[in-house]
């Protein structure tokens, strides 16, 4: 049995004052009350269909799942079906398909999967209902409307019914969509009541002492039902964020003592910066209970919306007594993980650490403005400078708590020079010319790739091998980080493209391995070069709560040539849809995507297309700029590139290939090298003695292989 991760201090909820607004005030009947938790037990009862939908071999998520379940087992004997709109080969192809799901679902480790997440996301949901029972009517009558509850119908999108002056369209027609408001008669409030009943779940559900994914997603479903905006969501977390943050600081320990716990947080930062994630700023590591100051101090901080001081802090229950659970929170013990663990993971992977998108450059004074109740990760694929770890990520906006990934640096940046090379190449431009004759998986399917191409091969082909390996190992370390906590107790949103798809398949892959649930709220794969298999991303569905994105183009080439060597026959995810899971949306982005390369500038761009919750349009647009300029210098140099190489055999091309790639290492070497010695932790002659040994021919990058 697993133990119980929602087990929280229950104390009674000190009664308001006269004069304050509370949930009781604002339902004042017995029925609004009632309204209140039958509503959270309609949504909860819609993500757990989502689990059991995932483990459904009838349910793939397309319109011909209510086809195949009109028939029965004998063919077309329902009296409900119309025979004659109905493609009997297509039948016979669904029934095959769903035997085949049925055969996947119904193995042992699948089945122990199913179960664990249903046993998880059953203790979360009932934990919920009688905390928000004890406030609002009474634990029995909660619990007891949970076997009331209906999931929600999937809706086509549409306009949504919102009041407000000003939101983001697209994000309210996915928040809908995604989200499937209930009707109920709380949505008929005036709106100051509605926001103060989202506002005081927050406070509720912090309450247990974590803000799991499941919690997020609960929320969301509330601000559909409710008709509020996500962007009201997101404000509001914002400022319990720094409500929380402001009542800590008050009751910290001792100015030795933050300063003690800040120096250890952050050794060996150059190495394993788990550090950054995991709070590097120290909210008041006492040890203690800091009694009733710092609930005085967050219900005023975070009164707000018309909840009184008293309200707030007894809804908090412990978390606003407590600097300790606000800094576990906040992810303030990161530092817990030992220093052994620490070079245990700066051995598996090389660099591996959080570097904050929004660079503080007096993080002491003003860390707490920016710190949220949300994580974002982004995970870039591959480089051509160590800047790019962060600046395709400075499109999420400020309503999270933003990261990039740094993993394995000279690997990367190994492959982003031989990727630029190579499709500037003449080879390149003969083999695209040929290419788009047909489509990338005839090429895959029966290796019809130009000569002249597989000859460039060699420039490509070992350091995509070598990053690929590198990624898997990313992948684990980077979920080992998750289960420990680096993020503290909030949900966490993972965002990559290329190898970095990669790296976060590979993380909920063992994030599923472990039964880690709640710790992951959406995940966005973009141009993932990765297998399409059904099985393989059912499991990485079943650790993730809310949104699970596929972003593919049928016209990456670049993925297809570098894909070719590995199990095609398990399809590549960056090139198609993936099929036979309910809960994987497909983005078909091959109008915007015309080979790997550009996924770097577009990141933004896909985010707004997929109704991502929270970026930056000025970094958008700062982002789609960047991109006509990368085009621009990329025509240029394979312009010159074909003048220079008319008369130059393709043996004589790829040795100044070889040539080119060797120099723009020995460049990336140096700058490299200069990171390490500024983050410090080694010599001079150390350090680029290292990275020499790393980029030269025959080192690990030279010789490390992969299947």
């Amino acid at each position: 049995m697993f133990s119980n991760p929602f087990a929280f201090s229950s104390e009674a909820p000190r009664p308001p004052a006269e004069d304050e607004q509370s949930l009781t005030s604002i339902l004042s009947t017995p029925e609004d009350r009632s309204s209140l938790t039958l509503l959270i037990a309609h949504c909860t009862e819609s993500m757990r269909k989502t689990i059991t939908d995932t483990f459904d071999a009838s349910q793939t998520g397309k319109p011909a799942d209510i086809i195949t379940d009109l028939m029965d087992e004998d063919g077309f004997d329902n009296p409900n079906l119309d025979t004659s709109n109905v493609d009997v080969a297509a039948h016979d192809k669904a029934r095959e398909e769903r035997a085949r799901r049925e055969k996947e679902l119904s193995a042992p480790k699948m089945t122990e999967l199913r179960e664990a997440s249903l046993q998880y996301f059953d203790e979360w949901r009932d934990i919920v209902l009688q905390r928000v029972g004890e406030v609002v009517n009474s634990r029995e009558t909660a619990k007891a409307q949970k076997h009331e509850a209906k999931a929600a119908s999937p809706r086509a999108p549409s306009r949504p019914t919102i009041e407000a002056e000003d939101y983001d369209e697209g994000v309210a027609i996915a928040l809908q969509a995604l989200y499937p408001p209930f009707d109920t008669s709380l949505a008929r409030l005036e709106k100051d009541q509605r926001a103060l009943i989202l506002h005081s779940m927050l406070l509720l559900l912090l309450s247990l002492e974590h803000y799991s994914a499941y919690s997020r997603v609960l929320l969301l479903y509330l601000t559909s039902s409710l008709r509020l905006t996500i962007d009201f969501l997101a404000g509001d977390e914002s400022k319990v964020a720094k409500g929380l943050l402001a009542g800590a600081e008050k009751m910290s320990a001792e100015e030795e003592t933050k300063k003690k716990a800040e120096e250890n947080a952050g050794s060996r930062k150059w190495k394993v910066g788990l550090a950054s994630v995991a709070g590097a700023a120290i909210i008041g590591v006492t040890g203690g209970l800091a009694a009733p100051l710092l609930a005085a101090g967050v219900g005023s901080v975070m009164g707000g919306l018309g909840l009184g001081a008293t309200a707030a802090a007894g809804y908090l229950g412990t978390v606003a007594s407590s600097t300790v659970i606000v800094g576990g929170l906040f992810g303030a013990y990161g530092g817990r993980m030992t220093g052994q663990m620490m070079d245990q993971y700066a051995k598996e992977v090389e660099d591996f650490a959080f570097i904050p998108v929004v660079d503080h450059h007096r993080p002491r004074k003003i860390e707490k403005e920016h710190r949220r109740l949300r994580v974002a990760i982004g995970i870039s694929g591959w480089l051509t400078e160590k800047d790019e770890v962060v600046e395709p990520w400075k499109v999420l906006g400020k309503g999270q708590e933003a990261f990039a990934l740094r993993w394995e640096l000279e690997a990367l940046l190994s492959l982003g020079n031989a990727i630029t090379t190579m499709i500037k190449s003449t080879a390149w431009g003969y083999a695209k010319s040929e290419l788009i004759k047909r489509t990338v998986f005839a090429s895959l399917s029966a290796a019809l790739w130009p000569l002249s191409l597989l000859k460039v091969s060699r420039i490509i082909d070992n350091p995509f091998s070598v990053a690929k390996a590198r990624s898997e190992k990313a992948g684990e370390v980077l979920a080992d980080a998750l289960v420990n906590k680096a993020q503290g107790e909030r949900p966490v949103t993972l965002i990559g493209y290329s190898l970095g798809a990669r790296v976060i398949c590979t993380c909920l892959t063992k994030l599923a391995e472990r039964k880690a649930f709640g710790l992951i709220e959406s995940v966005v794969l973009i141009g993932a070069p990765t297998p399409s298999d059904a099985a393989d991303w059912r499991r990485m569905r079943s650790v993730v709560a809310g949104r699970v994105v596929n972003v593919y183009s049928t016209n990456d080439y670049i993925l297809g040539f570098l894909y070719r060597s590995s199990s095609i026959q398990y399809g590549v995810a960056g090139l198609q849809a993936i099929e036979g899971v309910t809960g994987v949306q497909n983005v078909d982005v091959s109008d915007l995507v015309s080979g790997h390369t550009r996924y770097r500038y577009l990141t933004g761009s896909i985010l707004k297309k997929i109704g991502f919750e929270d970026i930056e349009l000025e970094e958008v647009h700062r982002e789609e700029e960047a991109l006509r300029e990368a085009d621009r210098r990329e025509e240029e140099q394979r312009q010159e590139s074909a003048k220079k190489d008319s008369a130059m055999n393709p043996d004589e091309e790829v040795k100044d290939m070889e040539k080119e790639v060797e120099e723009r290492n020995q460049e990336s070497m140096m700058g490299w090298a200069t990171e390490k010695l500024r983050l410090g932790g080694n010599t001079t002659a150390g350090v680029f003695g290292q990275a020499r040994a790393q980029f030269s021919p025959g080192s690990r990058i030279g010789a490390e292989k992969t299947d």
